[in-house]
């Protein structure tokens, strides 16, 4: 059968799509920039004939009715990556969270999300036949189109059709078709103040001409890749395809001639930002996305020499423990692809990876130390102490590695907002770090 034939005949209203959804059904939804809210939408609406249909995907920032007391015994969601509309979720016993490194978050799909029904966001089809996964569904999407029974595809005209491996799938690999125009998720990027300039410098400081990045989520890790424009011929590496990068590849900065693992092209698993960033990556040959599986492989990272990862953090302890994704019992987001680019930029001949935060938290009138004796009771640990390398704030940069736990304490205090130093010192002592 023709391409064009078949993917009329599959073409559906999501009303009709959803009754494809069975009660018991365990149903993907999509990820961050790449989520079918109008399939969505339509099996909300179908919610009274349905019974305990778990819902799978993540990094959701609209608010959904799913993440609500009224979903209760018709639906119930697992995620891998707490977005706003998880967090929800999560406070309101609605939503199951999974730790898992991205680099294997095939093992989520196989053995957590074990999806039925997958609900697929994809770009217009090309000349043969094909539909892009978008800005997000390469990252993982074709792994779970093979593990589900029913596979629908909602086709989104605002869906950047990107290159690379395991980026698009056929009509002919679908069951059904709903055509609906939505716009993607967006993130904004936020105006830097005097402490993010100051923090991003001093990692800038740090990053060579010829290096090869990995940006994480947050505006520290935004203001970095903003304060790169002066460097030469840096190269992407990295899980997620942020403004910055497409800032720097526009300016001639990010050239990609100096990686020496597939160089000439940036590398990543999805993108999160603007319009502007989505439209960049529409049809862009000098893109190369894949899945995490790939991406986020340390050993993968570390054949790129000069390797540089940035992340962020909501406190470290004095032991240099990293709290990233879930601190005093509340879980943020996930531990991520932080730990397989940590290890991985290490591994990397002249690699080197950095946590970044500013030394306090502010929240109504209250000031708080983000260096900490030791991390709240219910936090989770995301990057471990021994794994941890270079640690910033707006008062200095220091690399951990090599220093004993009272030499590394004292670099912390360093590190913290001088109205909290003293308190901190007298906590070492009692720890007997000090």
């Amino acid at each position: 059968m023709d391409w064009k034939q078949e993917y009329q005949e599959k073409i559906c209203t999501p009303q009709e799509a959803v009754k494809l959804v069975r009660s018991g059904d365990r149903v993907y939804a999509g990820t961050a920039s790449s989520i079918a809210y109008r399939l969505l939408d339509a099996l909300w609406a179908r919610r009274e004939d349905l019974d305990g249909v778990v819902l799978c995907g993540g990094m959701t920032s609209r608010p959904l009715p799913f993440f609500q007391p009224q979903a209760a015994g018709h639906f119930s969601t697992t995620t891998f990556f707490a977005g706003a509309g998880e967090r929800q979720g999560i406070r309101n016993r609605q939503t199951t969270f999974t730790s898992v490194h991205l680099s294997q978050i095939e093992t989520w799909c196989r053995e957590t999300a074990r999806p039925d029904v997958a609900f697929l966001e994809v770009s217009p089809p090309d000349e043969e036949g094909y539909l892009s996964y978008g800005a997000f569904g390469t990252a993982f999407h074709d792994v779970i189109r093979g593990l589900a029974r029913t596979v629908v595809l909602q086709v989104n005209p605002h869906v950047p059709y990107v290159y690379g491996e395991k980026n698009r799938l056929h009509i002919s690999q679908a069951d059904a078709v709903v055509e609906a125009e939505d716009a993607l998720d967006t993130v904004p990027n936020l105006p830097l103040d005097e402490t993010l300039r100051t923090l991003s410098g001093l990692i800038v400081e740090q990053i060579p001409d010829g290096a090869t990045l990995q940006l994480g989520l947050g505006g520290i890790s935004n203001a970095v890749g903003f304060g790169l424009r002066e460097k030469n011929d840096l190269g992407i590496h990295t899980e997620m395809f942020t403004d910055s990068m497409m800032e720097l590849a526009r300016l001639g900065v990010v050239t990609n001639r100096k990686k020496t693992f597939l160089p000439g092209t940036s590398v990543a698993s999805f993108a999160l930002g603007t319009r502007a960033l989505y439209d960049y990556l529409d049809h862009n040959e000098a893109l190369h996305f894949a899945p995490y599986a790939f991406v986020n492989d340390p050993a993968v990272i570390a054949q790129n020499d000069s390797m540089i990862s940035v992340n962020t953090a909501m406190a470290v302890d004095l032991y240099g423990q990293v709290a990233a994704d879930c601190l005093g019992g509340r879980q943020q987001s996930a531990i991520g692809g932080q730990v397989d680019f940590v290890r991985g930029a290490q591994m990397s001949r002249g690699g080197k990876s950095f946590i970044a935060l500013t030394s306090t938290h502010t929240k109504g009138d209250s000031v708080t130390s983000r260096i900490v004796p030791v991390l709240p009771a219910g936090s989770a640990v995301t990057t471990s102490r021994a794994d941890v390398q270079y640690v910033a704030t707006e008062y200095g940069c220091v690399n951990l590695k090599p220093l004993t736990m009272d030499d590394r304490a004292r670099a912390l205090i360093r590190l913290a907002h001088p109205d909290f130093r003293d308190e901190l010192a007298d906590s070492a002592k009692q720890m007997g770090l000090l």
